[in-house]
Order: C-alpha cells, then sequence, then structure tokens
C-alpha cells in the first residue's frame, strides 16, 4: 500500500488590488481601504501573518549541539542503554513533556523505558535522525528494500510484528508520521497463516479497539482468506479467535456483512437461470 506522507503546501493568497471595496465598521463602504481604521487591533488577523517573518529554520547541527539524552530501555538482562539528542527526542509530545522535567544544574538527563522493545525503539531513533527506519519501501512498488538479513517470506512473522511494535511505538510517542510509515510498511510483507496469526495477535492485544487504522486490515484480510489459511493453521486460528473474542467477532461480522451483499446483488441482478436446485427425491416406494 503505497502512501504518500508529503505535508498538503499552502500557497498565500494574492493581495488585494488596491481598488477593492471593503466593508467598514459602521456600515459604509472605504475603497482601497483608505477609510480603513488606523489601529490593527480592530481587526483582527489584518495581514499580520504577511507580514511576519517565517520561523528560523533549525540546522541539523543545531539538533546535535543539544543535550543528550540518557535511554534506559528494558529491565534486567534485558535492559540496553540508548543515548540521543534532547532537540530530536522533543519532536516526540511524549519526550517534550518528559524533557520539561530536566534541569540545567548539571543533573543527569535520564528516561526509563521498562517496557518497550528495543528494537522498535531504534527504529524510532532511525527515524528521528534520519526520516525512515530500515527496510525503506522501494519507491513506486508495494516492496521493502531486499537484504540478505531479510528472507523472502515471513514464515513466523517476526517481521510484520517488527513493524508492529514500531506503530505502537509511535502511537505512544505521539509521531503520527512514523505511524503511518510503520503501517504502510506492514502491507510490504510477504508472509504465511502462521505469520499472519502471530501479528493478528499482537494486534488485538497492544492496540486500542478503536483503532481501525490497523485492525481493520487484520480482519479484512482473515474474513477474506480464513477459509483457504485456516487449513495451513487451524489449531492456531482457533487459539487465536478464543484467546481475543473481538477477533474472531471482527471476522465474523465482514464474512456476514459479504454474504449480505452477495445476496442484495442477487436481487438486484438475477441470473437466467436459478442456482439452487430442487431436491431430488427417491423413486423408490
Amino acid at each position: 500500500m503505497s502512501e504518500s506522507f508529503n505535508e498538503d503546501i499552502i500557497e498565500d493568497s494574492p493581495a488585494a488590488p488596491s481598488g477593492d471595496v471593503e466593508m467598514t465598521e459602521s456600515g459604509g463602504v472605504a475603497e482601497g481601504g483608505a477609510d480603513a481604521p488606523a489601529n490593527k487591533d480592530e481587526l483582527p488577523f489584518a495581514e499580520e501573518s504577511a507580514d511576519s517573518p517565517p520561523p528560523p529554520r533549525v540546522t541539523f547541527l543545531q539538533y546535535l549541539s543539544s543535550p543528550i539524552v540518557t535511554l534506559i530501555v528494558g529491565t534486567g538482562d534485558q535492559e540496553t542503554v540508548l543515548t540521543a539528542h534532547q532537540s530530536l527526542l522533543v519532536q516526540s509530545p511524549w519526550f517534550a513533556e518528559a524533557c520539561a522535567d530536566f534541569t540545567d544544574d548539571g543533573s543527569p538527563r535520564q528516561i526509563e523505558l521498562p517496557n518497550d522493545d528495543i528494537d522498535a525503539m531504534g527504529c524510532f531513533l532511525e527515524f528521528l535522525y534520519t526520516g525512515d527506519y530500515f527496510p525503506k519501501k522501494v519507491p513506486g512498488q508495494r516492496a521493502l528494500e531486499k537484504d540478505p538479513s531479510i528472507p523472502e517470506v515471513d514464515l513466523t512473522g517476526e517481521q510484520l510484528l517488527k513493524h508492529a511494535r514500531v506503530y505502537t511505538i509511535a502511537e505512544k510517542f505521539g509521531l503520527t508520521n512514523l505511524k503511518n510509515l510503520a503501517s504502510s510498511k506492514i502491507h510490504c510483507v510477504n508472509s504465511t497463516a502462521k505469520g499472519e496469526i502471530a501479528y493478528a495477535r499482537y494486534v488485538y492485544e497492544f492496540t486500542s479497539k478503536d483503532d481501525t487504522t490497523i485492525r481493520a486490515p487484520v480482519a479484512n484480510f482473515w474474513a477474506t482468506r480464513s477459509h483457504t489459511l485456516r487449513a495451513e493453521a487451524e489449531d492456531e486460528f482457533r487459539s487465536l479467535c478464543l484467546e481475543f473474542p473481538q477477533f474472531g467477532y471482527d471476522v465474523l461480522t465482514r464474512v456476514l456483512d459479504e454474504k449480505l451483499k452477495r445476496e442484495r446483488n442477487e436481487k438486484m441482478h438475477p441470473g437466467t437461470g436459478s442456482a439452487r436446485k430442487r431436491p431430488r427425491h427417491s423413486s423408490q416406494a
């Protein structure tokens, strides 16, 4: 699924020519603005944005010159220490709030993240510094760049889970662009039935019920392919439905909706002959 993450470009409207007619507060007409009030306070937003200089561009060197923040990810034997520049971290609302508590008295700038995945955190930081994370999408294709470390087919669901974890960590830290990027990469992975089940289990465990961006494609996938893929992982599929009843409900709802849609289409466009045969009765007495 190819998605565009470029922000919309808003063009400034051309200034009104001097001959335009404007209404004054008294109901009269002022041509060319000559009789308009001199006090701009009487005209909210009176071209102040057009006269205001644009904010200064923050250079990458300025980002790198900002204080270093220590990030302690995981706990126990899985604990990993990472570092990042504060000016980049505060692009995330979550980290901006956390960094607001720091002081300039020389005390350590440290944030503990005991419940976050280290690989997802690495992708998060890679995105902050470069605007993307590995593997990148192939321009113009529904595919990711190839690498010897990545199998052609995701047999276990690890590739799907990688991008799903990036999605949930981006949700936590409030980076919408990273969420969109991770979601688009999920649809570039070629997986198996067991891999899809592992991915569906993660999605229904770690995302909210209202997050249709990531949940709806999962339910749609299984609603349209469960009759063929279930045979490859029937036990896992049954276990998933029992563990997460919402998953089974979402899939069943889509199956029934599709069935109802077909029945309506058949009524609106009936065929020349009936597809249903009458029951054959036995000729024996």
